[in-house]
């Protein structure tokens, strides 16, 4: 399943795991961003439907 890297293995391979940590960072960064900016519109909904 796996090609034959040869020599170069290790530097492909530890690409492709800093890539793959790298792009799980930024999808978790950007869902508790979401999150706390959804939070923050509710908010301002809220205190706009009080206030008329």
């Amino acid at each position: 399943m796996m090609p034959d890297l040869g020599k170069y293995a290790d530097a492909v391979l530890s690409s492709y795991a800093v890539s793959i940590a790298l792009i799980v960072a930024l999808v978790v960064v950007s869902v508790m961003r979401a999150r706390k900016v959804r939070a923050q519109l509710d908010e301002v909904e809220k205190r706009s439907r009080r206030n008329g």
